[in-house]
């Protein structure tokens, strides 16, 4: 089966096709407003660890995943991300009340709710993919997923670099909000049959812990995600450095949007690989391939030389995705539909937490060592992690891969 005749596949369907273009939608307000707040801080305060803090607000909520899962899996998925949509869209105005240094604290508020939302969000999404798209198409329908997403760095990020020049980051604000507005409409035009969740037997906590305990138990999705935790730390620590990269370039702050448009790129490219090359390689050698790519350019983000950049940029984009994509798909096609949401949440938990304590890390070392040494560092520790990741059996995934249409997928 060709590259080609399994996206047009996910591409037909109905339901994906929806849900890709609500990707889109609310991905390009989001894309947006992650540059925009990072700027608008550096503007207002001058500081590079105030300006990381920003993403790192953001990421905060994914401590909570297992337990944020959990909502995922106790309401309908579609009405449920309808909601959080509308949420997001009446919250956002409130930025435009941000015009000083001391009027920061609600920036941070909104985007830790805004994270708070989105993590629900992912969980619900993702279940009810799985729910309509075939099991065996997940991993191409997860690379679309990712380069619809992805691919709002082209554009966002220098749409929302002009649109902050001429109206400040209050109306990257309202931008965003009109971005969840038109994503509520896409979900409410969806047409799925969910069945009404069981009333939960068990308490929160006990069924909060019920998807660590899947995850661990997994023999595929274990490696899959302690290497997705390790890569992402390492992504933290390396985009909390990106202000001071750009600074060593010698251009203004608002220079990021253009590496972000790079980094988007790469990311458009690799969107279509993902479904044949976990068929091919199996996940865990997919997911090394790319960490070992991503290795590679995070060390050379240290030449302060603008095509470097740009290389390095791109080559980011396109390494980072395939860990992500592996452990999400694995996820997908491994877990039971009533668990779903909390698994999701909780992979993502493991995995984007240490996105969080990396941007910390980086925030605060960023002032004190400087970024050039950090990121070989990180390099190294990368490699480490694609080459221990590598070696690992592959025909096992392999083959389950090939069977993930079954009832009970062996994947």
């Amino acid at each position: 089966m060709t590259t080609r005749w399994t996206a047009v596949r996910v591409l037909r369907d109905r339901t994906a096709g929806r849900c890709l273009t609500a990707v889109v939608v609310s991905g390009f307000g989001t894309s947006a407003l992650w540059l925009a707040s990072g700027v608008w801080v550096k503007d207002l305060t001058g500081s590079d660890g105030l300006a990381a803090l920003c993403p790192l607000a953001m990421w905060a909520p994914t401590l909570a995943g297992p337990l944020l899962g959990t909502l995922a899996d106790r309401h309908r998925r579609r009405p449920l991300l309808i909601a959080l949509s509308l949420f997001m869209a009446a919250l956002l105005p409130t930025l435009c009340a941000v015009d000083a240094p001391g009027e920061l604290w609600l920036l941070y508020a909104v985007l830790f709710v805004y994270g708070a939302a989105g993590t629900v969000h992912d969980a619900a999404e993702s279940a009810l993919v799985a729910g309509a798209v075939d099991r065996s198409l997940l991993g191409d329908f997860n690379g679309l997923r990712m380069t619809a997403n992805e691919g709002m760095k082209l554009l966002a990020p220098l749409a929302g670099a002009g649109l902050y020049t001429a109206y400040g980051g209050s109306g990257v604000a309202v931008l965003d909000a009109a971005s969840f507005l038109a994503a509520a409409l896409v979900y409410v035009s969806l047409r799925v049959r969910e069945e009404r969740p069981a009333r939960a037997r068990e308490g929160g906590r006990s069924a909060t812990a019920e998807g660590v305990r899947h995850l661990w138990g997994d023999p595929v999705l274990r490696p899959l995600v302690l290497a997705g935790g390790v890569t992402m730390l390492c992504a933290g620590v390396s985009g909390a450095l990106t202000y001071a990269v750009v600074e060593d370039l010698g251009h203004s702050p608002a220079y990021a949007g253009v590496l972000y448009a790079v980094q988007g790129a790469g990311s458009v490219t690799v969107g279509l690989l993902p479904g044949p090359g976990l068929r091919r390689l199996g996940a865990r050698r997919f997911a090394a391939y790319g960490i070992g790519l991503l290795a590679v350019a995070v060390a050379l983000r240290a030449v302060p030389y603008d095509p470097v950049a740009w290389a390095c940029a791109a080559a980011i984009g396109v390494g980072l995705p395939a860990a992500l994509i592996a452990v999400l798909t694995g996820v997908q096609q491994r877990t039971p539909g009533p668990l779903l949401g909390r698994v999701t949440a909780t992979a993502n938990a493991l995995v984007f937490t240490p996105n969080v304590v990396g941007l910390a890390a980086g925030a605060a070392l960023v002032e004190l060592i400087g970024h050039r040494p950090l990121l070989v560092v990180l390099g190294v520790a990368l490699a480490v992690t694609a080459a221990v990741l590598g070696q690992r059996p592959a025909s096992a995934d392999r083959t389950a891969a090939r069977s993930a249409s079954d009832a009970s997928p062996a994947w």
